[in-house]
């Protein structure tokens, strides 16, 4: 049976239409999805991401566990402070990609949907394997998350925090109250848009806390947003799905997330992502927006001349942009913006060119202003 929020009554209130993800049933939305996107990018959006794990990292040598697993190196991130990596596998294949923040003397990691348990035995396995004085606990139950996304979700989210939002800077995370129930805070999110993440416990202080962050944007136009909209957002700023991106075992060189890897130190698959750097014939992520009228979807397959050459990870139609948008690996030959491609959409090709990331620019709201 699938897990549901805390939250799934006021949901249901809400009027969510509700869609099974990684084994719980959550919003995937409540009016349009569209209609939802396209209040994220120019308002404000209030997320339920609660299907998202919680694991906390305590210890003596909680610091060197996080260091040891994960392509950071944690001793660089000072207290209040968050930053985003990947768990890897000897081969330097990826685990999971997840956030960890560093709340003083612990530090909390957020796994993606699902993945709370392996990252959990992962992780305390390997502790025990290097002689750790580390405990990892998973709480992922015990927490219900939100997400407050969109331009006017600084302002929306002070109006129930005496904390200063402004003095938080991008990644940065502290623990505080929010509607006066004790949050951990961090100005983190998935949509490429400002906006601020929640975590909350217990699970019963979370109606709240969500019924006061809906109250305070009512005049900047907030709505709840799903999982639909959550999935389009991200793809726009290409923002990088664990079980899309990452499944059949891929590498940060291939997914592009080199610029996450701090070389300078020891960490599980460094020496195979090396070995792999250096032979420099991996496919690699690629960007791809649809020239003619078709929307890809995950599994459709990329041609170049009538050959295959790749497979969609994700795909859909973007609300900004109005055509279809796809990521998935391709030949590095083939990445140079503008090279013409095809997307096979119900057997039939679509022309597509390569464009840089991310298909939706940071201004777009700006310049494209919302009809009255």
């Amino acid at each position: 049976m699938a897990i549901r929020s805390p939250l799934y009554p006021v949901q249901v209130r809400l009027g969510a239409r509700f869609t099974e993800f990684a084994g719980f049933e959550m919003p995937i939305q409540y009016s349009s999805i569209i209609d939802e996107h396209l209040v994220v990018r120019r308002r404000v959006g209030l997320f339920d991401v609660s299907h998202m794990s919680n694991v906390w990292i305590t210890g003596k040598d909680a610091e060197r566990l996080i260091s040891l697993t994960t392509v950071e190196d944690a001793a660089r991130i000072a207290e209040g402070r968050s930053q985003y990596t990947e768990i890897l596998r000897e081969d330097g294949t990826i685990i999971d990609d997840t956030i960890f923040m560093h709340l003083g003397d612990r530090f909390m990691m957020i796994p993606n949907a699902g993945m709370n348990t392996i990252v959990t035995e992962w992780l305390t396995k390997q502790a025990k394997a290097h002689h750790l004085k580390a405990e990892v606990k998973d709480v992922s139950r015990e927490y219900v998350i939100l997400a407050v996304q969109g331009p006017r979700s600084q302002e929306t989210l002070q109006k129930v925090t005496d904390a200063n939002l402004a003095s938080v800077k991008f990644f940065g995370c502290m623990v505080t109250k929010v509607a006066g129930v004790e949050c951990i805070v961090s100005h983190t999110g998935y949509t490429g848009e400002l906006g601020f993440e929640l975590q909350i416990t217990p699970n019963s202080s979370a109606e709240r806390v969500f019924t006061a962050i809906l109250d305070a944007g009512k005049e900047y136009g907030i709505v709840p947003v799903g999982l639909g909209a959550r999935d389009t957002l991200r793809l726009e700023k290409a923002f990088m799905l664990a079980g899309n991106e990452f499944a059949g075992g891929r590498t940060p060189l291939e997914a592009t997330l080199a610029w996450t890897v701090f070389w300078e130190h020891p960490f599980i698959g460094k020496e195979a992502l090396l070995a792999q750097k250096a032979k420099n014939t991996f496919d690699r992520m690629t960007c791809l927006e649809c020239t003619e009228k078709g929307i890809p979807r995950h599994g459709c397959e990329i041609h170049s001349g009538g050959t295959k050459v790749g497979a969609v990870t994700s795909g859909t139609l973007s609300p900004c942009l109005n055509s279809g948008i796809a990521m998935g690996y391709v030949r590095q030959d083939l990445r140079e913006p503008r090279t013409q491609l095809s997307i096979m959409v119900r057997d039939k090709p679509v022309a597509a060119k390569v464009v840089k990331p991310p298909f939706v620019p940071k201004e777009w709201a700006q310049t494209h202003v919302e009809a009255v």
